[in-house]
């Protein structure tokens, strides 16, 4: 684990420190009959003082953006542009396709899997396309797994409507690879139906990711009967990539299990692996201290006397 900020630049304010010591601002006369009694107090004495620089320090540590992140996230990175396209139409809200729990819809279990498959491609900066009727990004590209599998979770059969838009869902991917800046980029198309919705056709689609050097690998679920298997063919065999045929929920996690021997290349990437932000830490602290700072009803005894 590494530790950093996000905003080091708010850091320059502690420069301001020494103005809690020795600035003023303004003066006041104080008159003894004796001057015996007037007595000596060093600003570096002080405990209020050094109670306020600690808050502030605190306060601008916060400000700062602090996080801790893997090693793995910040200097060259090994992987691909990848992203993962699951069919959640209506179709998949069929049960029966695991065996160790037959109650899980297609869905469930294949959001099961593609959550253990995406836990495992550390080196791969990764996004989700969901379609149905129509296809959306439910996550750009990123090296944030742990956020990635959040947002996987969040969907649903149905979200994107009850069909099956093929092509749309291709374009997407692309369109959302497009932003990625490694050599190699891939596809992951999962889908338990037939073409027959959305504004593209899956020939067009598959043209323009070959223009772009995309490869894509098809996953087709549940029965041969149930998928467009010589389509996913065609897609994959055009694009370069793979066709698969998953029946069961355990031949789509071995499915899988052999996707994840991709061939990892070169991408140099700037965000950071499984970042943790640490700004609640400083502002507890720093809350409490002023809190105890208000409400201690001795704060004149603690402070050696100085109210």
């Amino acid at each position: 684990m590494h530790f950093t900020f996000g905003a080091p630049y708010f850091l320059l304010l502690l420069l301001l420190l020494p103005c809690f010591l020795w600035c003023r601002e303004y003066n006041k006369n104080y008159y003894f009959p004796k001057l015996a009694w007037a007595g000596k107090e060093s600003a570096l004495l002080s405990r209020e003082a050094w109670l306020k620089m600690l808050i502030y320090t605190l306060l601008v540590t916060a400000l700062a953006k602090p996080f801790v992140y893997d090693e793995a996230g910040d200097h060259q990175k090994k992987g691909r542009d990848l992203i993962l396209v699951l069919d959640a139409s209506g179709s998949m809200a069929q049960s029966g396709y695991s065996e160790k729990d037959r109650f899980k819809s297609k869905y469930e279990a294949a959001l099961d899997l593609s959550s253990d498959f995406i836990k495992h491609r550390f080196d791969d900066n990764m996004g989700v396309v969901i379609f149905g009727t129509f296809a959306y990004t439910a996550s750009p590209l990123t090296y944030d797994l742990s956020a990635l599998d959040s947002m996987l979770k969040m969907t649903a059969v149905g979200i994107a409507g009850e069909s099956t838009a093929i092509g749309d869902a291709l374009m997407q991917a692309i369109r959302t690879l497009s932003y990625g800046k490694a050599r190699s980029k891939a596809i992951i198309l999962l889908t338990d139906g037939y073409h027959n919705a959305g504004k593209n056709s899956p020939k067009t689609a598959v043209a323009l990711a070959k223009k772009k050097g995309i490869k894509i690998y098809t996953i087709g679920i549940g029965k041969r009967s149930d998928y467009d298997g010589a389509l996913l063919e065609t897609i994959a065999k055009e694009s370069g990539g793979k066709s698969y045929a998953a029946a069961t929920a355990e031949q789509l996690k071995k499915v899988y299990k052999e996707i994840d021997t991709l061939e990892p290349s070169p991408v140099r990437g700037e965000n950071y692996l499984n970042e943790r932000l640490l700004i609640f830490f400083p502002l507890t602290t720093a809350f409490l201290l002023l809190l105890g700072w208000v409400l201690y009803p001795k704060r004149a005894l603690l402070y050696g006397g100085s109210q």
